[in-house]
């Protein structure tokens, strides 16, 4: 088992982490992470802690899809991976239509089509065979119309690594299968040891050295109320505003994990605007099963059965050090 350091979106805990990240590195953590929503990006957060790293590798989870073309992406991926000494792991997701026709402007439907294009135009680029073209539903190179004047281009940098690796955020079955055959990785969320049941279809067959780098947020605290009511606030934030009252991938998986009537009632509460009241609505037991919470003896115990699940490596979800040193020591 390799262990993470999910750092999340930029401003959530201390401005610079990078004392943190350093401690991580040090322990032996194999990764750091970075976050983006409609708020800090996750790439400028992530090369300002690697520029202070040598080691650590460093991953988004996730760049959203619809915020940059692939070319962009591309050029961004090739840049950091070169700079870093190619320690970039390029996590990509879609995000949900709330953000992505809200905030970024572009159309939701057919995600995973869209997905496919963009991560099979972004591997042809960094491949830098030649120059490309691409003629699909939603992406074209080059672009029909406009001025006619476009031609076929080719990176002009040539990747440190052409074979990145690049993981997918995925929370449907459908989406989490193609990750497994189209990705080198899948990052899930909110998902438990023993719930990986709901993916048994998604998950038959998988290709050597495919990874699961699974979010996991972990609370040191004797008082396992007290840890439990922070991941309580988390999974109340996603399942009531993550997304939109009809469409809430977060929801819908909550459902699948056999709590779809405590998620409606989240929902409902938050979208009333009772916080409060949609946090104290989440499960004890589904916080628990998705976390690492209690003490530093129960946290060592249940992480026997991370080990034993299919996931690679945890992402830890802390701003602690002693969680990090407790979790480095424990490998």
């Amino acid at each position: 088992m390799k262990f993470g350091l999910q750092l999340g979106y930029w401003m959530m805990g201390p401005e610079d982490p990078i004392e943190l990240v350093k401690l991580a590195e040090d322990v032996g953590f194999d990764s750091v992470w970075t976050a983006e929503a409609y708020g800090s990006d996750a790439i400028s957060y992530l090369s300002w802690v690697g520029a202070r790293t040598s080691r650590i590798k460093l991953g988004t989870s996730v760049v959203q899809i619809s915020a940059r073309t692939p070319a962009c992406t591309a050029m961004t991926a090739m840049t950091m991976d070169h700079l870093s000494g190619g320690r970039l792991i390029l996590g990509v997701g879609v995000s949900g239509p709330q953000v992505v026709e809200g905030w970024y402007g572009q159309p939701f439907p057919r995600p995973m089509a869209r997905t496919r294009e963009f991560i099979e135009l972004l591997r042809t680029m960094l491949k830098r065979e030649g120059p490309v073209t691409f003629d699909g539903d939603h992406y074209q190179l080059p672009l029909d119309g406009g001025s006619g004047l476009g031609k076929p281009l080719k990176l002009i940098n040539k990747p440190l690594r052409a074979d990145l690796p690049i993981y997918l955020g995925a929370e449907g079955p459908k989406n989490v299968k193609m990750a497994t055959e189209i990705c080198d990785g899948w990052l899930p969320l909110f998902i438990s040891p023993d719930s990986f049941d709901v993916y048994a279809d998604s998950l038959e067959n998988l290709r050597p050295g495919f990874e699961i780098a699974c979010p996991v947020q972990v609370v040191m605290n004797d008082d396992l109320e007290q840890a439990l009511s922070t991941v309580k606030f988390m999974l109340a934030f996603y399942i009531g505003g993550m997304g939109a009252k009809g469409r809430n991938f977060h929801k819908e998986l909550i459902g699948r994990l056999g709590y779809a009537d405590a998620a409606e009632k989240i929902q409902s509460l938050f979208f009333e605007g009772k916080r409060d009241e949609a946090m104290a609505a989440v499960p004890d037991a589904l916080a628990d099963a998705v976390s690492l919470a209690g003490s530093r003896e129960r946290i060592l115990d249940r992480l026997q059965a991370w080990e034993e699940s299919p996931v690679t490596t945890i992402l830890v979800g802390t701003r602690d050090p002693e969680v990090v040193k407790l979790l480095g020591e424990s490998g």
